[in-house]
């Protein structure tokens, strides 16, 4: 069952999401970010490696950002059925920069028993609802789980596919301050997808006219909720506010309504 917002909670979300959106430093990566995603390039084209480029961009940090597109370049052009052929010593040599090799392994060769399992039974992932493409990675694709799952299908899906992917640190640190209980284990991540979707399609040109309003210079398709944009303004706001706070960021949320520059933050 699909888990949709209270009032409250998308009131809560909306209000963070217009904060956030409003800050120069979210702003700034948002608008590098949105139309052609360094972490996940517009010129990746096939749905296969772009599922893979999702898996193999855990576990790397920001600071290794160009040693993980090198790789992913490197990968691309090799192309996804070269690249399922290669041993495991030509995997574990390809992807040395971004480390972690036998979890490279692991995901790229059970990615490719799905892919194979689909081609067996005639059955399109393009096709498939989003739920059940996300649930099939979670369950067939190790290390994949609900958090890289939702990732991949939002990358082979495009950008403007509804899905907000939702990290460790959204759940941990993102969550509470909304005053949001989610349950342990990976179905937190699915929870608070469902949640962050819900309030964004419930009234996708509000948030239209947010990025308007804050003058992000993004690319938002016509006819699509501003989800992918909606991701990145939280994604950034916690990686710059959430996983160390400054001094501007209020000790007394949720209690407080404000997320910055309020009167706690003063004293």
């Amino acid at each position: 069952m699909t888990l949709k917002p209270t009032a409250a909670q998308r009131k809560r979300i909306t209000r963070l999401i217009d904060t956030a959106a409003s800050q120069g430093d979210v702003k700034a990566e948002v608008e590098a970010n949105h139309d052609d995603n360094r972490w996940w390039p517009t010129r990746i084209t096939d749905p296969r490696m772009r599922m893979l480029a999702a898996g193999w961009s855990t576990r790397v940090n920001y600071r290794m950002i160009d040693s993980y597109s090198d790789v992913i370049i490197k990968a691309d052009e090799a192309g996804f059925d070269t690249l399922a052929s290669y041993t495991d010593l030509e995997v574990t040599d390809l992807a040395r920069p971004i480390g972690l090799p036998q979890a490279r392994i692991d995901y790229l060769r059970s990615l490719n028993t799905l892919i194979e399992q689909w081609a067996k039974t005639d059955t399109d992932p393009a096709t498939l609802d989003r739920q059940t493409l996300i649930q099939e990675i979670a369950d067939q694709v190790r290390g994949a789980s609900y958090k890289v799952a939702q990732c991949a299908v939002l990358y082979a899906r495009g950008y403007h596919c509804g899905i907000i992917p939702v990290d460790s640190g959204m759940v941990t640190k993102l969550a509470p301050a909304l005053n949001i209980s989610l349950p342990s284990g990976p179905r937190a991540h699915e929870d608070f997808r469902h949640l962050l979707e819900g309030t964004i399609t419930a009234d996708p040109a509000a948030f239209r006219a947010m990025a308007e309003r804050h003058q992000h210079k993004v690319t938002i398709p016509d006819d699509t909720a501003p989800t992918w944009w909606a991701h990145l303004v939280l994604i950034y706001f916690k990686r710059l506010y959430l996983n160390k706070p400054p001094t501007r960021l209020c000790t007394r949320r949720p209690l407080c309504p404000a997320t910055l520059d309020c009167k706690h933050t003063a004293r």
